[in-house]
């Protein structure tokens, strides 16, 4: 018998102990947040903003109702948050990609192609296209987005030429007025069609070929002055 006990307690022994199962491990609130704007943007962009629905996002975004609307209590505040959450992944490609270039105008037709890839991607036009159908019923819809969206957008522009300034590539003297212009020459025929389904969104390279044309222009206007004592050496 005691043999036996022994032999319990070697088998017992080589077999690993198991964990309990117990709960998963939760998401931090911010993860979940982002899930959720994740969610809402297909809701907004297949329903419009009236008729979507709080317990649809969040049955789509995997979370309970109670959860959704503690993290965020209105669906404005929804709509919102969904809107400042893609202009901040916009904020950091830009930063990230479009300010280190030497050669001006190639980092220009980055920016200008990074700002298109905002602007025309089909969420973003389901979102206009909402605020202009139902801006009249909401209209703390179109401040907000033309506050958090558009003006930023216009900012994140004006900050890159506000470097290239800095480092003596362009001479501009209010770059924010010059940002709204040269987005609005680069992107406003090209909006307005799609937002209006006269045309689908244009190719990559009608996009690039259009960044091109706008950058040159842009940059015969502001282009720094060259040094003419410092061409004529450079001649001789």
């Amino acid at each position: 018998m005691n043999g036996n006990d022994t032999g319990q307690t070697k088998e017992s022994a080589s077999v690993p102990e198991r964990r309990g199962r117990g709960r998963p491990q939760l998401r931090s609130d911010d993860e979940t947040r982002a899930v959720i704007y994740e969610a809402a943007r297909f809701e907004f962009a297949e329903r419009g903003f009236a008729a979507a629905s709080i317990a649809d996002v969040a049955c789509r975004a995997g979370v309970s109702t109670k959860t959704l609307y503690r993290l965020i209590p209105t669906k404005l505040a929804l709509f919102e948050g969904m809107v400042t959450d893609r202009m901040d992944r916009f904020v950091s490609i830009v930063n990230l990609g479009a300010c280190d270039g030497r050669d001006i105008r190639a980092a220009l037709e980055t920016a200008l192609l990074t700002c298109a890839d905002l602007v025309l991607a089909a969420e973003v036009i389901a979102i206009q296209r909402i605020i202009l159908a139902e801006g009249d019923k909401f209209p703390d819809l179109a401040g907000m987005f033309y506050e958090k969206a558009m003006q930023r957008t216009v900012g994140v522009l004006a900050a890159w030429l506000g470097v290239q300034r800095k480092r003596g590539r362009i001479v501009l003297d209010d770059v924010q007025a010059a940002a709204g212009m040269l987005l609005g020459m680069f992107m406003f025929q090209p909006q307005r069609d799609v937002m209006f389904g006269r045309r689908p969104v244009p190719s990559r390279g009608e996009l690039e070929a259009r960044a091109k044309t706008c950058a040159a222009l842009f940059l015969s206007g502001c282009a720094a002055p060259v040094d003419q004592s410092a061409r004529q050496s450079g001649d001789a």
